[in-house]
């Protein structure tokens, strides 16, 4: 018996290479390097490092590769333009995520617990905080999760993307758990995103395995060369519970029960990292889904999403109306912008697919900036020391005369949430809706906008509360700005973004045209 060994391509995934392998050595590192502040130094650096090759790489493909793309591990994964935009997307917000977790206050602590494996307010951990312990193991739990991410945005295979899935999401669950302070708001939010998590990745395999039986495959591309009529019920039920299983990672209603805990009970740098970077790997999937097998039935699965569009936009806006906590304000706000990002799914025009790109980028530096300013406004413990975040939209008050450049970027970041012209969110929501009424779903545009409208509401409130309203003087407990060098930078980049791409034309991003086996298949409606 001879065994004849796979010919794999790897060339083209030294991006995603590159990023689990430094997750894998960051492992490594945590296991056999003793010293704390060296072995935070050195994880800092692997992971940037890293990332920026990651980048270097992206881009040199991009600029290598034809319209049609590369196809590895025989059309398992698809590495067009449009893949490579989403990765280098990732990769950004990977970025802009590691900086976060590496930025500490004055009394040198990060956002992170000293010791995640004990109990909270415990002996050990009030000993292994005063020791100065440390978990560096942040860092390769987001590359690890960067790679899976990446990966995601570019299967072809179903079950493969079942895996990546997992590969991402382990981490994301151990990171929810991991906030310094307020240990069991955080534990729990974890726990809430474990099993929520658990219970949709079981739905999508089990939509796999409806896929498979009734195709005998689970390629992508390969679903309608197996496509027997009388199985199109069975398969019609498997690629709904698939779509199920990826509108839960965007954080659509009615699968976003687990957006605004995890967002308020993770720590704030990884919550700004999985806000913004989980939703644009869930809508690649989604997107790679649709034009290579969902069109088929456009008649039949358009109505799911014109039904989860509209629930989005509406109970999102709705529920951040009424929040008085500022993370969780801005959870809700995420489950409303997946649905205008679900918008651009209707009718599966070609212009969706550079409208979703373009508008995850808008969407996710203001929301990278937006969290780097919460980690900047801090509770004071009676001993003057930086405490808790303060979150509660009243500890806003009075924010602007304290520390005008910080309220200034939230406000921008605000604004840019609502779709103000001349900012980054406008230009996305412009691309995304003019899509969609391409495809004649105007009515859907209609109830997005109205949306938009009142959604403006929630934002402009808290630009009102920094700047126009006056922090009590009996306020308990005290609070304010304590100021560090990498979130200030990090909110301050991401407002030049968000102020440039504003005015950035918004035909500049053209991707639809480069969109390799995307478009590869005519996209029509009916079953």
């Amino acid at each position: 018996m001879t065994y004849t060994a796979p010919d794999i391509a790897w060339a083209p995934l030294v991006p995603i290479i590159v990023v689990l392998v430094a997750g894998a050595v960051g492992v490594l590192i945590e296991a056999f390097m003793r010293s704390v502040a060296m072995r935070r130094m050195v994880q800092l650096q692997l992971a940037v490092v890293a990332l920026v090759l990651s980048a270097f790489a992206i881009v040199w493909q991009w600029v290598a590769i034809d319209g049609a793309g590369v196809v590895v591990l025989s059309n398992m994964i698809s590495l067009d333009r449009q893949a490579l935009a989403w990765q280098f997307l990732l990769v950004v917000f990977a970025i802009g995520g590691v900086l976060l977790f590496a930025d500490r206050n004055r009394e040198g602590e990060d956002a992170f617990t000293p010791l995640a494996s004990v109990a909270p307010g415990s002996s050990e951990e009030t000993v292994a905080r005063a020791k100065g312990m440390a978990v560096t193991e942040s860092f390769p739990l987001l590359m690890l999760a960067t790679g899976g991410m990446m990966l995601f945005a570019t299967v072809n295979d179903l079950l493969f993307l079942f895996v990546a899935l997992e590969l991402f999401s382990l981490p994301l669950y151990i990171l929810v758990a991991l906030a310094r302070r307020r240990r069991l708001l955080s534990q729990e939010a974890s726990l809430k995103y474990f099993l929520l998590g658990a219970f949709s990745s079981a739905i999508l395999l089990f939509g796999v395995a409806l896929v498979y039986g009734a195709t005998e495959t689970t390629a992508m591309t390969g679903l309608f060369e197996h496509y027997y009529p009388q199985r199109h019920t069975l398969l019609l039920l498997g690629l709904f519970m698939v779509v199920v299983g990826l509108l839960f990672k965007i954080g659509a209603v009615p699968f976003h029960m687990w957006v605004p805990d995890a967002y308020q009970g993770a720590p704030s740098p990884v919550t700004a990292f999985m806000a913004a970077a989980t939703k644009a790997a869930a809508v690649a999937a989604l997107a790679r889904l649709s034009y290579l097998a969902l069109y088929k039935f456009a008649w039949e699965l358009n109505w799911v999403m014109w039904t989860v569009a509209i629930a989005s936009m509406v109970f999102g806006t709705v529920l951040a109306i009424v929040q008085t906590d500022v993370k969780r304000m801005l959870a809700y706000s995420s489950v409303a912008h997946a649905g205008f990002l679900l918008v651009a799914f209707a009718g599966f025009s070609p212009t969706a697919l550079s409208a979703l790109p373009f508008y995850l980028a808008t969407y996710g530096i203001a929301t990278l900036g937006a969290f780097a300013v919460i980690t900047q406004v801090r509770e004071l413990t009676p001993d003057g020391a930086a405490g808790a975040e303060a979150t509660r939209l009243g500890q806003w008050a009075g924010l602007g005369k304290r520390n005008p450049l910080l309220a200034g970027l939230m406000s921008l970041f605000l604004i840019s949430f609502a779709g103000i012209p001349l900012t980054a969110g406008f230009v996305g929501k412009f691309v995304v809706f003019r899509a969609a009424i391409e495809a004649g779903a105007w009515p859907l545009v209609l109830v997005a906008v109205i949306a938009s409208a009142a959604a403006a509401f929630f934002y402009i409130r808290l630009a009102v509360l920094m700047f126009f309203t006056d922090a009590p003087d009996d306020a308990t407990p005290l609070v304010e700005v304590r100021v560090t060098g990498i979130g200030r930078a990090v909110a301050i980049v991401a407002g030049v973004i968000v102020l440039a791409l504003g005015v950035l034309p918004a035909g500049a991003l053209n991707l639809a045209d480069d969109a390799g086996v995307l478009l590869s298949h005519p996209v029509t409606s009916g079953g």
